[in-house]
């Protein structure tokens, strides 16, 4: 496959990275992202409960809930049937 991200990628990527606790930075680098998208992706996935954000110190940091764990299952899932392949990043 090749092409552009789908946002139901972006949004697993961003889900599996943020298993640990990461910065809006390093979310936006590592998913390949600017500020504006970023900010959407992430807004979104916090309405949706499947982010949190968490204080350290005077920084925000995000990190994937349990009911990400669901999102990210069904989509590997998904992406195995299609694609005879798991997911993974592009970097």
């Amino acid at each position: 496959m090749s092409g552009r991200r789908t946002a139901f990628e972006i949004y697993w990527e961003i889900l599996v990275f943020c298993r640990t606790s990461q910065s809006f930075t390093g979310i936006v680098n590592r998913c390949n992202l600017n500020s504006k998208t970023g900010q959407e992706y992430l807004g979104f996935l916090v309405v949706k409960e499947y982010l949190v954000e968490v204080a350290d110190g005077d920084k925000i940091r995000y990190v994937s809930t349990e009911r990400a764990g669901e999102y990210i299952a069904l989509f590997n899932s998904l992406y195995r049937k299609l694609f005879d392949t798991a997911p993974r990043f592009k970097l």
